[in-house]
């Protein structure tokens, strides 16, 4: 299953966007358009649904209402998402939609104000429904978070759960004291390498000899790669380069950050089945190697027994978008305007779809839509 359409309203950025959604989506546009806000909507129905999360914590670590309202919202103060999740490409109508409204009260707690659910055509929940009405204190927690009440559509929340947001912080992998208090699946890569020991070792193994055959490949005389446990039983990641004399060693430590960078995104690929999102893959990588980052990631998704994966990333890379292989459609434009933000598929722009249908590649036909309109004045600043 993946997210087949998504639907925001006064969710920071953005006081009104309903956009489809592919199973391999690029968010391009300027600094502070909301692409981070967008996986952001993402992020927060996993938190709905996990483990010591739920309705009031996920608003709650995002401030409170006032923090994730648009400032251009004036109809409504209420904010809304919506998403459509589909078992495969091609269907005309999703297997399932959710949405959730929610407000605040007077004592500025969060509370909902809608909660929705259709399998196809059906509905199958509509809150506040008349328990609600007789008592207004469940209407602080979403049908979802509740086993008695999510029966019907447990399909929903067992996807959510599965959504991962990856943002890898190299000074947290090389330091192993953050791992003692990492979240478990901590998005800044915290408890990486303790979610690697934790694998099986046969699949781990297998995954680390891929990640071995791609460094190889992007690391200059890079030799080998595989993991160890110290005197205290902590995992390291454990390197050799062909061209060090003698039989050294290093772990992670001194590891560089796009190696670091380029091992946690390779192991995400591989771990899990539901949708991830990544912010910028190409941060700290060489453009030679963006170049062909797009391609890698679908190969090895392609390959995977299970469902193939979706992958939804932020960039403002010309290399990671060079790949001719990517589609208009698969683009989705961040245009800030005076209220918000809107968001458009790069193919709804007939201009674009032109150039690209003259061999252009998104990189050269979609990128300069999203530069801000007076960059050209920063050579001239004093």
């Amino acid at each position: 299953m993946w997210i087949s359409g998504l639907k925001l309203v006064n969710w920071k950025n953005f006081t009104r966007i309903e956009v489809d959604l592919t199973p391999r989506l690029f968010l391009v546009g300027p600094n502070a358009s909301g692409k981070s806000n967008f996986l952001d909507a993402i992020r927060f129905l996993r938190e709905l649904v996990i483990p010591g999360g739920g309705f009031q914590k996920a608003v709650l670590d995002r401030g409170d209402i006032s923090k994730i309202r648009c400032l251009a919202a004036r109809r409504s103060a209420d904010l809304a998402i919506e998403v459509a999740l589909s078992n495969h490409e091609g269907q005309v109508k999703p297997s399932w939609r959710y949405r959730i409204s929610f407000s605040q009260d007077n004592n500025k707690n969060p509370i909902l104000k809608e909660e929705k659910v259709w399998k196809e055509t059906e509905i199958l929940l509509e809150r506040p429904s008349p328990e609600d009405k007789k008592d207004p204190a469940r209407l602080s927690q979403t049908a979802l978070e509740q086993i008695n009440e999510n029966k019907n559509f447990r399909e929903i929340p067992e996807f959510f759960k599965k959504i991962f947001y990856f943002h890898l912080v190299p000074h947290l992998i090389r330091n192993s004291a953050y791992a003692v208090y990492a979240p478990q699946n901590d998005p800044f890569g915290r408890d990486l390498l303790v979610q690697m020991a934790r694998s099986m070792a046969k699949r781990r193994q297998s995954r680390l000899k891929k990640i071995e055959s791609i460094l190889k490949l992007a690391v200059p005389q890079l030799q080998s790669l595989a993991m160890i446990r110290d005197h205290r039983g902590r995992p390291h990641l454990r390197v050799k380069y062909e061209h060090w004399r003698y039989d050294a060693e290093h772990n992670e430590e001194m590891f560089s950050d796009g190696t670091l960078r380029l091992i946690g995104l390779l192991w995400s690929l591989f771990e899990g089945d539901g949708p991830i999102l990544l912010e910028e893959p190409e941060l700290s990588l060489h453009p030679g190697i963006v170049r062909h980052l797009a391609p890698l990631m679908f190969r090895l998704l392609q390959k995977r027994k299970r469902q193939v994966r979706q992958v939804i990333m932020s960039t403002h890379s010309p290399e990671l978008l060079s790949d001719p292989g990517i589609g208009g459609e698969e683009i989705l434009l961040f245009i800030p305007y005076a209220e918000g933000t809107k968001v458009e598929p790069a193919s709804s722009y007939s201009a674009i779809r032109a150039l690209l249908e003259s061999g252009m590649t998104v990189a050269d036909a979609a990128l300069p839509y999203t530069e801000p309109v007076k960059f050209q004045h920063l050579s001239l600043f004093q």
